[in-house]
């Protein structure tokens, strides 16, 4: 059977990509800090009827995911996707946050994926097969105020991707790289991210949940796509800030708060996850399930891209031979 490591599999996408795959008959390697998730997880993914490995571990340690790699391995047998989706991050303008607190984020969040890519490559790399999924984001392509710990992190781990596509075209590898580029998701990531302002945070509308990007994840560890962009939002913010920076500049400082920022005050010792593992019962979803969306129609047709150009092609030859016939009449 396959087998897929997920990093980050404990709560948010990660739990749902993680239960997507087990759902389409793939056992599951399960990295994230929190033992009590991860073993729910493991019990998700036992439900329908694969096998789990949960292995506690922190991405921003190398040498910690080079021995859950051998764990997994050893277990379920050699990893066919590995999934890099582990992020941590902080709310807040720079003003107000610490060089730590960039380290941390830094380290969790961009050296993560590297430390997931090494350790997968490593043992794709003498079997000449496999695919590793980085989990971008729009803000990858373009920055906003409050999260410059995260926009930074999701930037270096484009780029770092992007160089080293070349080096496997280079040593002519039969391992495929591919992004998921996510727009907005209900996740705990806005009840548990460090919060440097007043009022709780929220993913810029419009929503989607977080099944949305599992299932964009498991099209891309299936087939052969360079990126996928995951909702319109993500299409028009990355379009927009290639076109547009300028203006999108100054559209960000004037809404750019109010977006991300409920009426709702922050409550008194809200939970951090930053350094340590938040305590509670999270799973795949958020707060904000009342105002997600269950699916994504870009992504829908971003998956059918055959069927859609090839309607799209009838749609204009019959267009076209009808106007030639009107033009004959």
């Amino acid at each position: 059977m396959p087998v897929v490591v997920v990093t980050g599999g404990s709560a948010g996408v990660g739990r749902a990509t993680v239960e997507k795959f087990a759902r389409s008959g793939w056992d599951v390697g399960i990295i994230a800090r929190g033992e009590a998730r991860l073993e729910d997880a493991a019990d998700a993914v036992h439900a329908l009827g694969r096998r789990a490995c949960p292995v506690s571990a922190d991405v921003a340690d190398a040498a910690a995911i080079e021995r859950a790699a051998d764990t997994i391995e050893s277990r379920l047998g050699p990893i066919d996707v590995w999934v890099n989706n582990a992020m941590a991050t902080v709310f807040g303008p720079v003003a107000k946050l610490s060089a730590e607190e960039f380290r941390r984020g830094t380290e969790v969040t961009y050296l993560g994926q590297v430390h997931g890519t090494m350790a997968a490559l490593r043992r794709m790399r003498t079997r000449n097969r496999g695919t590793i999924v980085n989990i971008g984001s729009a803000l990858a392509y373009r920055a906003i105020p409050l999260q410059s710990v995260y926009c930074a992190a999701k930037y270096a781990a484009r780029g770092f991707f992007d160089a080293l596509r070349s080096e496997i075209l280079h040593d002519r590898l039969d391992v495929h790289l591919t992004m998921v580029h996510l727009a907005a998701m209900n996740t705990p990531q806005f009840d548990w991210a460090r919060n440097k302002m007043h009022h709780r945070p929220q993913p810029v509308p419009p929503i989607f949940q977080p099944e949305v990007a599992a299932r964009a994840i498991h099209f891309a560890a299936t087939h052969r796509r360079r990126e996928i962009w995951v909702g319109f939002p993500t299409v028009k913010a990355i379009i927009a800030g290639r076109l547009a920076p300028g203006l999108l500049d100054r559209y960000l400082a004037s809404a750019g708060y109010s977006g991300q920022l409920t009426h709702a005050d922050k409550p008194p010792n809200s939970p951090d996850n930053l350094f340590e593992p938040a305590q509670g019962e999270w799973a795949a979803h958020g707060r904000f399930d009342s105002r997600s969306r269950p699916r994504s129609w870009e992504m829908w047709t971003s998956r059918h891209r055959d069927v859609v150009t090839a309607a799209a092609l009838l749609l204009g030859t019959a267009g076209l031979a009808r106007a030639l016939t009107t033009l004959r009449r």
